[in-house]
C-alpha cells in the first residue's frame, strides 16, 4: 500500500494496545472525496446498566480484579472501567498505577532537564535488549563463581604461534579459553544445556555452539560459533573476527544470532579483575574472561612474577549446583594453566574412530604449521598409527630421535 500518513496515533517507540488504530493513510483521489463512512458499532457501555451499577455503589469487576484492587488499596468505585458495560479490568488498574508513578517522577525529570540533561527514548533493538536483560535477571537465580588462572605458559605459546604464523589469523587468548571450555564440557553436560522453565525441561547438547558477547553501536549482541568443539584456535580466531565484524556492521543474519548453548564474554584489556555477567536464557551458564595482568605469586616458597587472569562465571542455580560449577571451572583452569595441556588447546580432539590416537585422546601430532618448540612438546605425547591393534607406542629412543630432528628442522612432518 502506498499513500500519505495523515494521522499517527502515538510517538515513535510508544506501545499501543492490541487492535488499536496505528495510523490513518490517504491512499488516492477517492480519499479526498466525500466517501461513505463505515460506522463501527460502539463498544461503549449501555447507559441503563451502568447507571444501575453506579447507583448501587458497586463497580462491575471480576473477583480477581476486586482482590487485586483491595490488596493495592484502590476503591473500585473511583476507577473508570474500560471493559464491556463499564466493567473494571486489570488494564484499568495498571493504568492507574502507571499514572501515579509518572506523577511521582515528573518533578525530578523536570529538574534534570533544567540542568541540561536530555531524555532519550529507547525502542527497537535497544529496548529488546533491555527487556531480555530484565527478564533474565528477574527469572534466573544467578550465582557467580570467580577463579584465577596462571596463563604464563599459555601466553608464551600464544606469542610463539603468532610469531611463527604471521600470515594466519592472529590469535588472542579468547580462542584458547573456548577450546578449554569445549574440552571440559563433555564431563559437565549440564553446563552445556538449555532450560525450558515453562515446560520444566532441560535439553543437553553434545555440540558446543559458543555465543560470543559483542558490543556494538546498537547494543550487546551475541553471534554464535557453530560446533566450536571441532575447530582449532586459528579457525576459532577467524570466526570470532568474522562474526564480531558482521554484528558491528549490522550484517549478521538471524541464524548467526541464535542457538548458542553457552556464552563467553570478554572485554579484553578493559576486562577488570572480576565481573558478574548475566546468563543468556535459555542457557544456564556464561563464562567471563577478565584482564590478563602480571602479579607476584608464591610458588614452592618463592615469589615469582606470573601472568594471571580471572575467569568470572555465572550460572543458573535452578539447574547448576555450586559443586558442578566449581568442578567445571576447575577443569577449564587445568586445561588453561598447565603447559602439558597446550596441545589440546590448539587442536580439537580426534574422534574415537581415528587411526591416530594419543595418550589423552587429543590430536597432538604436529604439522608444518606448528613451531619447533611446540612440536617438541607435542611429540612426546604422540602414539604411532595403529598397528597390531594400536597397542605399541613409539619407543623412547624413537621419540628422542624425532625430537632431535625437530630441533634441527629435519622432521619430515615439520
Amino acid at each position: 500500500m502506498s499513500g500519505i500518513i495523515r494521522i499517527r496515533n502515538g510517538e515513535e517507540g510508544a506501545k499501543l494496545a492490541v487492535g488499536a488504530e496505528l495510523a490513518v493513510f490517504e491512499t488516492g483521489e477517492e480519499d479526498r472525496q466525500d466517501a461513505p463512512v463505515k460506522v463501527v458499532p460502539s463498544l461503549a457501555p449501555k447507559a441503563g446498566k451502568v447507571a444501575a451499577a453506579r447507583g448501587s455503589g458497586k463497580a462491575l469487576a471480576s473477583p480477581a480484579v476486586r482482590a487485586r484492587a483491595a490488596s493495592l488499596g484502590i476503591d473500585l468505585a473511583t476507577v473508570k472501567g474500560s471493559g464491556p458495560e463499564g466493567r473494571v479490568v486489570h488494564a484499568d488498574l495498571d493504568g492507574l498505577l502507571t499514572a501515579k508513578q509518572e506523577k511521582a517522577i515528573v518533578a525530578p525529570t523536570l529538574a534534570a532537564l533544567e540542568e541540561g540533561a536530555k531524555d532519550i527514548k529507547i525502542f527497537g533493538l535497544r529496548r529488546r535488549i533491555a527487556e531480555r536483560m530484565q527478564d533474565a535477571k528477574r527469572r534466573i537465580p544467578h550465582f557467580a563463581y570467580v577463579e584465577e588462572v596462571d596463563v604464563t605458559a599459555l601466553e608464551a605459546l600464544r606469542a610463539e604461534l603468532n610469531a611463527a604464523h604471521g600470515s594466519r589469523q592472529r590469535i588472542t587468548m579468547l580462542p584458547f579459553i573456548i577450546r578449554a571450555i569445549a574440552n571440559a564440557l563433555p564431563s559437565h553436560p549440564t553446563v552445556n544445556s538449555h532450560f525450558d522453565d515453562a515446560n520444566g525441561v532441560i535439553r543437553q547438547f553434545t555440540s558446543m555452539h559458543a555465543g560470543i558477547a559483542t558490543q556494538t553501536d546498537r547494543g550487546l549482541l551475541v553471534p554464535v560459533i557453530r560446533h566450536a568443539e571441532k575447530m582449532d584456535v586459528w579457525k576459532l580466531a577467524e570466526e570470532i573476527t568474522r562474526l564480531s565484524a558482521a554484528a558491528r556492521s549490522g550484517k549478521s543474519d538471524r541464524a548467526e544470532l541464535a542457538g548458542s548453548t553457552i556464552t563467553v564474554t570478554s572485554l579484553g584489556a578493559l576486562g577488570g579483575i572480576m565481573a558478574t555477567p548475566i546468563v543468556n536464557p535459555p542457557e544456564v551458564a556464561i563464562v567471563g574472561v577478565n584482564r590478563l595482568a602480571e602479579r607476584a605469586v608464591v610458588i614452592d616458597g618463592r615469589i615469582e612474577a606470573r601472568k594471571m587472569m580471572n575467569l568470572s562465571s555465572c550460572f543458573d542455580h535452578r539447574i547448576v549446583d555450586g559443586y558442578q560449577a566449581a568442578a567445571f571451572i576447575a577443569d577449564v583452569k587445568k586445561s588453561v594453566g598447565k603447559p602439558e595441556s597446550a596441545g589440546h588447546l590448539v587442536y580439537p580432539p580426534f574422534p574415537p574412530s581415528s587411526k591416530h590416537v594419543t595418550a589423552f585422546g587429543f590430536a597432538l601430532y604436529p604439522d608444518s604449521r606448528t613451531p619447533v618448540d611446540a612440536r617438541k612438546q607435542l611429540l612426546c605425547f604422540r602414539f604411532r598409527p595403529r598397528r597390531n591393534g594400536g597397542r605399541h607406542p613409539r619407543s623412547r629412543a624413537s621419540l628422542r630421535a624425532r625430537e632431535d630432528r625437530a630441533d634441527r628442522g629435519q622432521d619430515r612432518q615439520g
